[in-house]
């Protein structure tokens, strides 16, 4: 048994290891010669390197510049958060903050600090750093305001001191942050948001050293719509909490962690990480089987049996997303209920994942995930009955029946792993029932999610959502609370109970209103959501205690690698 740094409680490093889909016999791939990971015994030898295959380099190391997955992972070993995730779920835990109070009114959030904590550069870790932090991101300005920067930021508080791009939110929900003593940090917001703990696990509020981020620099430039990062804070000089250091970065090669000896928490059992960059998903499948790595994300439903039969894991990562077909509707035809109805009907969802998505793809009857609370158990789903969809065409009284039908290119994600697999389905299914189906597709970014997302250009659409924290605003709340663009519609009824739950202080009466919304949700139908989809993660047979995060934020310092 250990306490792990960021549950705040016991967990035992055996019952993380049972959570893997271990494999049977086989060679033990870490044991080439040429692999470079052997890992030490305690009496000494080669220090224990876990190599994980990414498939592209992080942007920056500066937490609070990014949104995407491969510079979240390793910015997920170096720094720390107030409040943290219990490995392997999405439960809000101490972290950096040993507990919490929170005002009747929702408004104040009062966080008693761990002392003894300092940062990698040594500076220590109190509640006026805590503040420095919060302050930063407040006063972001110009680039720094992009949404491609400060996405997170603007996702859980919206707005800046001040409003420098069109693209600004108007408002803000920060009011301020005070460091009331040396270990206590009360945060003040403008309006309640009941998500707002959930929001502060994610690694974009992750508290840095105040000195490595004035000595490092943390300047953006902007030619055009290109953002470089040029400040040598997240690059350079690096300083968080965690239980890594960083050591150093060759772009294209490797990133490299150290073990932080001084660590607050427990010591991780690993000495080394080493990030390696290798984007074709079947050259990480070799370097894994050659030894040369020790884990990878993406792995190809077609590739399980030869990672296990090379002795090496499967894991899968709790499902934590959805996949859906979107209709457009502000186009006429999608303004017909029963044209709405139809396609819902007419969509083989079943046959779709047992052709085209590993084993234990769910699917989906709402847009949000069974594991999230909120979801309401009562809605049973749209029924594949391609009889019925003919009738409500029939009853509609639409005669052009002529869609555009979008799917992305050169793009893999969690709930959609082959979008052509998917077009060609779903398509195959609509014109079966008298619809004619014209394909669009280009490639993910940016004209994708532009075209979809920023322009509204799309008719019958693919698209999809990975949570990024465990609160149900991150998933219906983002696709319904505000008009958006690619669905093409207002419905008072909606936005008012999903802008009611998330103000709600009262967790029940949240839970209900969500439920609530759901089903208001369904009842409209603004797409049918079709899939919940378990991602899968290859790990090296002689790796223990890799527990899969459902929101992709694995706890590196549980790993320990067998001799």
């Amino acid at each position: 048994m250990r306490v792990h740094r960021k549950a705040g409680r016991l967990v035992a490093l055996t019952a993380a290891a049972g959570l893997l889909v271990a494999a049977c016999g086989g060679d033990d791939a870490g044991e080439s010669g040429e692999s470079g990971t052997g890992g030490s015994e305690d009496g000494g030898g080669d220090p224990k390197t876990f190599i994980f295959g990414s498939s592209e380099d992080p942007k920056t190391l500066d937490a609070s510049y990014v949104s995407d997955g491969e510079s979240l992972r390793v910015i997920y070993q170096v720094y720390e958060t107030l409040v943290a995730l219990e490995p392997g779920t999405t439960n809000v835990v101490p972290g950096l903050a040993e507990d919490w109070e929170i005002s009747p009114d929702g408004l104040t959030y009062t966080f008693n600090l761990r002392q003894g904590v300092t940062f990698h550069d040594g500076e220590p870790f109190n509640a006026e750093a805590v503040c420095f932090n919060f302050d930063r991101w407040y006063n972001f300005t110009g680039p720094q305001q992009s949404g491609d920067v400060s996405y997170y930021w603007q996702t859980v508080f919206g707005g800046f001191a001040t409003a420098d791009l069109e693209s600004s939110p108007a408002t803000s929900r920060y009011g301020s942050c005070e460091a009331t003593d040396e270990f206590t940090a009360t945060l003040n917001l403008t309006e309640p948001s009941s998500a707002l703990l959930a929001g502060l696990v994610l690694p974009p509020f992750s508290i840095a050293s105040p000195k490595a981020i004035e000595e490092g620099g943390t300047d953006i430039e902007q030619a055009g719509d290109s953002l470089s990062y040029t400040g040598g804070f997240g690059s350079e000089v690096v300083a968080g909490t965690g239980p890594f250091k960083f050591v150093s970065w060759e772009r294209g090669e490797s990133l490299t962690l150290e073990r932080n000896d001084d660590y607050w928490g427990d010591a991780p059992a690993l000495d080394e990480i080493i990030f390696r960059p290798i984007p074709d998903a079947t050259a990480r499948l070799q370097a894994l089987q050659a030894g040369e790595i020790d884990a990878y994300e993406g792995v190809n439903a077609a590739d399980i049996g030869a990672i296990e039969g090379n002795g090496d894991q499967v894991v899968e990562r709790p499902a934590f997303n959805v996949g859906y077909v979107g209709f457009n509707n502000k186009l006429p035809i999608f303004q017909n209920e029963k044209i709405r109805q139809a396609i819902s009907h007419a969509l083989n969802r079943q046959g779709l994942l047992d052709a085209a998505y590993p084993e234990g793809a769910q699917v989906a009857n709402q847009f949000l995930p069974p594991e999230q609370w909120g979801y309401n158990d009562s809605i049973e789903g749209y029924e594949y009955d391609p009889e019925l969809a003919k009738q409500l065409i029939a009853d509609s009284g639409e005669t052009d029946l002529t869609l555009e039908f979008w799917y992305p290119a050169d793009v893999s994600r969690p709930y959609m792993p082959d979008p052509q697999a998917v077009y060609e389905s779903f398509a195959a299914d609509l014109q079966a029932v008298g619809f004619t189906i014209v394909p669009k597709t280009v490639p993910w970014t940016p004209d994708y999610l532009q075209n979809i997302q920023g322009d509204g250009l799309g008719q019958l659409f693919l698209l999809g959502w990975t949570g990024d924290y465990a609160d149900p605003d991150n998933f219906v709340g983002t696709f319904f609370r505000q008009d958006r663009p690619e669905f093409g519609f207002t419905d008072p009824t909606i936005q008012g109970l999903l802008n009611e739950a998330l103000a709600e202080t009262d967790q029940a009466a949240r839970e209900a209103l969500y439920q609530e919304a759901n089903q208001a949700i369904y009842d409209y139908i603004p797409g049918v959501p079709f899939v919940h989809n378990q991602p899968l993660l290859a790990v090296a047979g002689r790796v223990t205690g890799y527990t899969p995060s459902p929101v992709s934020l694995e706890d590196f310092d549980l790993i320990d690698i067998e001799g």
